[in-house]
């Protein structure tokens, strides 16, 4: 918006230059783009904030700069001694929920003319073409009060009457209406269009533009002002409906002063008047919904803790009616009411900005905040975990290549129906949002895998082949109703669960010298080197019984019989559903639940000194019925009661032609040491036997010759 400065000068006694002024509007939120020399003036150009419509005038400003610089405002003169007498004319709201409110006044005997110089230079200045002294002033009017008006030829509005509403309103036309506006054009208008009538036809689009029809001519003796206020969506959506832009739309439809009309009716008459001669009559003025500002509590002590601040409560109440802000006393502090123009105060918060616009964003101290970074113990102990794994991945991953990915917390049902989740699982228990970016993102997800097999399909989209990803991050499981003895209000919530889930991705080809190592024991081998960073050992692999997995190239993890996760290669119908275009494409998964895992490791170092001694090995293998999983055998090796034991695993599983049908032999290994001497080969070969023994006797198994 252009304005004035020497016009701006005439509301308020301002000492300041031209740039003072404007480093002034733009520091209380109005930004200055631009300052124009023209003559002995300076034009302005500012921008204004779609939020605030009172400042789009001459008066708008200068009551923020009256705020800021504490100077009295001074109005624009608008009084005068109207006729009395009937009227003889009738205004009809129709659709008072999108005119709430309209008021006129009729002037009769004027003369047209050209207005004087000094009106048409103030308003080229502001970008706006003189036209005569009848339109000049409602455009003059407009600038200075920000307040739209229209002037009517009145002997064109027939019947003596005027009439606000839609067609479907007055008419019950639906569609089909056209209108010839000021510009020459001829307008479809749309049925929602709010239309001012005479007592037959439209003479003007509300708020927008007048009509050929009525226009103020130059043979032209009485006129009929108009002066309302218009719903802004209202407003709008003609507006854009019809594709025009104009002074008044871009003022009503950012909201205009339902206050300020009244004043700018009568200082458009005042000045017609005094331009054009002729007589004022009485003013017309139907008010159906009236305007009741909100009532907004505020404290002292709050607006100082936002701000940063020590305000007393003199300097916070003197900001506030600068501002125009009404103000009494409560139980709880004060209530204010904001000004009719400012219809953009709806809360504390708003208070708590216009009290930092005055202040001066640059005098508000600038200083880190404080929070505090106390956990309690459980949120402690995840808190580490998960700094942990992210370093274990990091470092341990380095060489292959694994980077953490961070998706939304969302999915959709057929991520769970591509995994073929059953529908007893805990994973189908979710909850839905009310409103999803989009519906294949409804829900919370209860599973992190579903969102790393969509990175997998994104990047091998774009040609990525060679893919290993991580992430770390909350599942969210159905409601905690499930749960007993939770407070009904937590209830609604979901569970949140702490998880970690990896992704790998291999192109296979067909070439020499390549690594040809099962995704599985990569993976695998992932888990281990994660664990191992964690310090944890009694953890076992046994068959995975998930339905998404590979049923032979699958395990799950458990820790003290507790499930903590799974680990796999995905099912090959699965695979097909992610539509992966590739020579045999395996992508190799696994999932940790990392509370049940915080809750078995031990954050204490105990430090034991390496055996001196050397160690002894013996090798064995077992023929078991083939169900029995191989993890039995090295628990049963823990669970021997002895010290000497230092390591063990399992190098073979083999099933052939010298294996009985639906058996197994497994092969493994067992280190033995002492930490005071060299065993014997009588010792070891003693206590390997007995453990030996004992391994058969609960596997029914039998030693493979």
């Amino acid at each position: 918006m252009r304005i004035s400065f020497e016009w701006l000068k005439e509301y308020i006694k301002l000492e300041a230059s031209p740039e003072e002024v404007a480093d002034r509007l733009t520091m209380i939120g109005h930004e200055v783009e631009a300052l124009e020399r023209a003559a002995d003036d300076v034009v302005m150009e500012v921008n204004v904030t779609p939020n605030r419509p009172d400042c789009l005038s001459v008066l708008g400003l200068a009551r923020e700069l009256s705020a800021s610089y504490q100077i009295p405002l001074e109005f624009p003169e608008h009084q005068f001694a109207a006729q009395t007498g009937e009227l003889n004319f009738n205004i009809d709201i129709l659709d008072p929920d999108l005119c709430n409110r309209y008021a006129g006044r009729i002037l009769r005997g004027v003369e047209i003319s050209p207005s004087p110089q000094w009106m048409k230079i103030r308003l080229e200045k502001c970008g706006i073409r003189a036209i005569n002294n009848i339109v000049d002033v409602t455009n003059y009017v407009l600038l200075e009060l920000g307040h739209p008006l229209h002037a009517f030829d009145l002997r064109t509005l027939k019947g003596n009457r005027i009439r606000i509403g839609t067609p479907k309103t007055v008419n019950g036309i639906e569609s089909g209406l056209k209108f010839n506006t000021l510009d020459g054009v001829e307008r479809l208008l749309p049925c929602e269009a709010l239309l001012i009538w005479d007592a037959f036809d439209p003479v003007a689009i509300a708020g927008i533009m007048g009509g050929m029809d009525t226009e103020v001519k130059d043979n032209t003796k009485d006129i009929f002002i108009e002066s309302a206020y218009f719903h802004p969506a209202s407003i709008r959506r003609t507006s854009k409906s019809l594709g025009m832009k104009t002074e008044s739309s871009y003022r009503f439809e950012r909201g205009s002063d339902i206050k300020m009309l009244k004043k700018a009716l009568d200082r458009a008459a005042y000045l017609i008047q005094k331009l054009a001669g002729g007589k004022i009559y009485g003013k017309l003025d139907i008010y159906p919904k009236i305007y009741y500002p909100p009532e907004i509590s505020i404290r002292i002590e709050r607006i100082n803790s936002v701000l940063g601040l020590n305000l007393s409560d003199d300097e916070i109440m003197n900001y506030l009616k600068n501002l125009g802000f009404e103000i009494k006393d409560s139980q709880e502090g004060f209530r204010v009411k904001p000004p009719s123009f400012r219809r953009d105060i709806e809360r504390e918060a708003d208070i708590v900005e216009e009290i930092a616009r005055l202040y001066g964003y640059d005098r508000i101290p600038a200083e880190l905040p404080v929070a505090s970074i106390g956990f309690d113990e459980p949120d402690k102990r995840l808190l580490q975990l998960k700094n942990k794994i992210r370093n274990a991945f990091k470092m341990t991953f380095l060489k292959n290549g694994y980077s953490e990915a961070i998706n939304f917390s969302f999915m959709g049902e057929r991520d769970l129906d591509m995994l073929k989740i059953p529908d007893g699982d805990d994973r189908k228990r979710f909850t839905r949002i009310m409103n999803p970016l989009r519906n294949e993102d409804s829900y919370m997800r209860t599973t992190l895998i579903s969102s790393l097999l969509r990175n997998i399909q994104h990047n091998l989209s774009h040609g990525n082949r060679d893919l290993r990803l991580f992430e770390i991050s909350r599942v969210y499981v159905g409601d905690r109703a499930f749960y007993k003895e939770i407070d009904p209000e937590d209830a609604k919530l979901p569970e949140e669960r702490l998880h970690a889930a990896a992704v790998c991705y291999r192109e296979k080809a067909k070439v020499l010298y390549r690594d040809d190592t099962n995704d599985f024991y990569l993976i695998k081998g992932t888990v281990e080197a994660v664990f191992k960073s964690l310090k944890l050992n009694n953890y076992v692999f046994m068959r995975s019984s998930e339905p998404f997995l590979h049923p032979g190239q699958s395990a799950d993890i458990y820790i003290s019989d507790i499930k903590i996760g799974y680990i796999g290669i995905l099912a090959p119908s699965v695979i097909n559903e992610l539509d992966i275009k590739a020579y045999k494409p395996q992508i190799a998964v696994v999932e940790l639940d990392l509370e049940i895992l915080s809750a078995h490791l031990s954050y204490d170092i105990v430090y034991i000194p390496l055996s001196k001694f050397p160690y002894v090995e013996r090798d064995t293998a077992v023929i078991l019925d083939s169900q029995v999983e191989s993890s039995l055998i090295m628990n049963l090796v823990r669970e021997y009661p002895t010290v000497l034991i230092d390591d063990a695993y399992i190098f073979d599983v083999y099933q052939g032609s010298s294996i009985p049908v639906g058996k197994k032999s497994i092969a493994f290994n067992v280190r033995y040491r002492a930490s005071d001497r060299t065993l014997t080969d009588e010792d070891v070969d003693a206590l390997h036997k007995t453990l030996v023994e004992f391994i058969l006797q609960k596997t029914d198994g039998q030693l493979r010759a």
